[in-house]
């Protein structure tokens, strides 16, 4: 039988020292201790220069002398690479052709379903859920990269709180590839293997065989057996071709997906994809409390034991050393709503901090500064232009009347722009460009979420504040009682993504006759999906309402049968939980088939090119954003008239500076930096402006600006509604006022 290389199992808390003969680094990764070891090679725990924790995989000499071992290991190589999923450990690097081959992949400080099962027991039903859709959505990228792992089991299921990782692409194959290992060799490991593989028909093995081994790894995660049983080999073997499957304490609500994914026949089972769209749908939502106390227990010990690991060696006498980094909360795992466990940081990057007090004679205190710089990193030309564009001139319309306004004192502003354009891989680097120039003192940004989550470990490293207006992912603050690190570095003003979805389930609810929506949620941005699709669950069912739930995995065209099938299981109002594209193309679908319900979708579906690819299907539809129409907001005689006339003095400085109307987003950005500018204003003649300690001058700030007033809760995120909703007619958004803040239940009046 052949098994697979040895796997990064063994975690922190059964890190194993260095031998005498073992490396001390590779190819750029520190070594710190062993991971495991197998009869092809070893595991390492490596650091780089960075601080960025990996697992080294590195196989013996003797091995590489083998004919055929290179052309396998490269193929592991390539076929983890080719898998794009956030549940899928990425390759960091790797070079099949060293002298002893190696591949490293990115750390998970977490254990292996396998020990969390032997430590703690089975997993809760909700748990299980969770598990099986994310690993379904690994293994639904790795298919369609034309490949099958070949080894799903609990020893390659990592942990991690904010979800699971599938690991090791050790025997993975393109599908229709042919082995290198011989035809009638068994691959994989006895008890999750599907009948197609216990017999060696490699024929037949393709991505159903991985769908049945998910049907055993669900069926272990539930039961803390496999269903097959343990014991021989061969009888294990036996049991998997001609015995049925041993079901007993799965619960009743996954029964028929457990036995669906464990049929006999490949053309039975399920697609990875239909398992998750039917688990997801099930259970949407934030992953964030997915696993038991204990558990998340273990995670959190593991990655807290990575703090007392060896610091990065010292530079070379003659050269700089890098001075320590901040601790940086992007080390923390999260995708839900404020839980994060703490991983490996370590080192950093050597970064300007302006928070040094030395008053002594031989450190005198440094001069105050005349000028600072408010920083902007914003998608300039890319997908999200529009919005980077406009957030830019509200920047820079505020800096400029900032400095018309004091005339150089007490200083005198300057802007700074970095162009991430929309690229998750270059954002860091835009980032440190603005980190990095010890004359920025704040940064208005980032554009999109997932630029965000790249650029925020150069912005905790520096210290410096982040102030958003369109990133609403529930990454970017955490919440300390979930054992998280506080934020300390990011102020949100606009709602996360979660409470977005809320308060968009509860607009529905202004309209009285809907009974039963139905909420679709499709995966192109997975996070933005999931997430806003949990609020709309909240707010529906604080409402009383039950809808109808949909999910589809991205790259759907085919929206006529999807929203066909809602019309008829008698949805009488559509939710859209996803992106514009698909929102157009769901908008096209509701039109061709006659459905006259009212139609919602939020904030990555508003901006113009939604109204431009749509057409006339736009009309009709509702959306959510978290942006105030200037126009509207200056002409309602409902709001008092000191802020109608500070959002009239906004237009008129806008129209006199760039000859429109400002953009949806440019009004928002504008009062954020004029919430940072008066605060430096009215701060700088009480010493020294430094980065250190602005963040929480900030975040007490309560601030009225042209779109509203601003005020933020300790985490950083901010208070109040800050959703609006907006209707489609004629080609254009009219404002319709705020969202409601609690809904309209079907037993309660509609309010005037």
């Amino acid at each position: 039988m052949a098994q697979p290389g040895p796997q990064p199992g063994p975690q922190p808390g059964a890190l194993q020292a260095l031998l005498p003969s073992d490396p001390s680094s590779i190819a750029g990764y520190r070594l710190l201790g062993r991971l495991g070891a197998g009869g092809m090679g070893v595991v390492y725990l490596g650091r780089t220069a960075a601080g960025e924790l990996a697992a080294v995989k590195v196989t013996h000499a003797d091995q590489a002398d083998q004919a055929d071992f290179r052309a396998r290991f490269r193929r592991e190589v390539e076929a983890a690479r080719r898998v794009v999923s956030p549940w899928a450990v990425p390759v960091t690097g790797a070079d099949p052709d060293a002298p002893e081959p190696w591949m490293a992949t990115a750390f998970v400080p977490g254990p292996s379903l396998g020990e969390a099962v032997l430590a703690h027991g089975p997993l809760p039903e909700r748990s299980v859920r969770i598990l099986g859709g994310a690993v379904a959505r690994a293994l639904a990228a790795v298919h369609a990269a034309g490949i099958v792992h070949r080894d799903v089991k609990p020893g390659n299921i990592l942990l991690a709180v904010d979800g699971p990782r599938l690991i090791d692409f050790g025997i993975a194959r393109a599908t229709g590839e042919t082995g290198l290992t011989s035809a009638d060799m068994v691959v994989g490991t006895p008890g999750f293997l599907a009948p197609e593989q216990a017999e060696a028909r490699a024929a037949e093995i393709g991505p159903a065989s991985d769908v049945f081994a998910l049907g055993c790894l669900l069926a272990f995660a539930t039961t803390g057996r496999p269903p097959f049983g343990r014991g021989a080999v061969d009888a294990l073997l036996y049991r998997t071709v001609h015995d049925e499957p041993d079901l007993a304490g799965v619960p009743e609500p996954l029964l028929d997906l457990v036995r669906q994914c464990l049929a006999k026949e490949p053309a039975a089972r399920p697609t990875a994809e239909e398992i998750a769209a039917r688990l997801t749908e099930d259970t949407p939502g934030a992953p964030s409390d997915w696993l038991p106390a204990p558990v998340v227990t273990t995670i959190a010990t593991r990655s807290t034991a990575m703090l007392a690991l060896p610091d990065i060696d010292p530079t070379a006498h003659g050269t700089d050393a890098a001075a320590p980094a901040r601790p940086s909360r992007r080390g923390f795992l999260l995708l839900g709503a404020g839980a994060a466990v703490l991983a490996a940081s370590g080192g950093g990057y050597a970064l300007w901090d302006s928070g040094r007090d030395d008053t002594d004679a031989k450190h005198p205190a440094p001069k105050p500064r005349n000028t600072w710089a408010i920083g902007v990193l914003a998608d300039l030309s890319g997908p999200a232009r529009e919005i980077g564009r406009a957030q830019e001139r509200g920047a820079r319309l505020a800096v400029e009347l900032f400095n018309a306004a004091h005339k150089g004192k007490p200083f005198t502003l300057e802007l700074k722009v970095s162009d991430d354009r929309g690229e998750a891989v270059g954002a860091l680097t835009a980032a440190r460009r603005l980190t990095s120039d010890p004359t920025v003192i704040a940064t208005l940004g980032p554009t999109s979420d997932a630029t965000g989550v790249t650029a925020l470990p150069a912005f905790e490293e520096a210290g410096m504040p982040l102030l958003t207006t369109s990133a609403g992912y529930n990454l970017f603050t955490l919440r300390e009682d979930a054992g998280s690190a506080p934020n300390t570095t990011v102020l949100r003003a606009i709602p996360n993504h979660l409470l977005a979805g809320t308060y968009l389930a509860w607009a529905t609810t202004l309209l009285p006759q809907i009974r039963r929506p139905g909420v679709l949620q499709e995966r192109t941005d997975d996070q933005y999906g999931w997430q806003s699709t949990a609020g709309a669950r909240f707010g529906f069912r604080y409402a009383g309402i039950e809808p109808h739930f949909r999910v589809v995995p991205a790259g759907v065209t085919d929206y006529r049968r999807i929203i066909g099938e809602m019309i008829d299981a008698g949805i009488d109002a559509y939710v859209h939980c996803g992106v514009r594209s698909t929102a157009v193309l769901a908008a096209r679908a509701l039109t061709q088939l006659g459905f006259t319900g009212p139609r919602f979708a939020g904030q990555h579906v508003f901006g113009s090119e939604f109204l431009k690819e749509a057409g006339s299907a736009a009309e009709g539809w509702y959306v959510c954003a978290p942006v105030v129409d200037p126009v509207q907001r200056a002409a309602d005689t409902k709001q008092k008239a000191a802020d109608r006339k500070l959002t009239q003095d906004f237009l008129d400085a806008h129209r006199k500076r760039y000859g429109t109307t400002p953009a949806f987003y440019t009004g928002e950005s504008f009062d954020v930096v004029g919430l940072a500018t008066s605060w430096l204003a009215s701060n700088a003649a009480k010493g020294p402006l430094s980065r250190k300690g602005l963040w929480e001058g900030l975040r007490k700030q309560v601030y009225t600006g042209a779109m509203g007033g601003y005020s933020f809760a300790d985490n950083g995120e901010l208070r109040g509604m800050g959703t609006f909703l907006y209707g489609v007619q004629n080609g254009a958004y009219k404002y319709l006022g705020p969202a409601p803040a609690e809904p309209n239940k079907p037993n309660k009046p509609k309010k005037a």
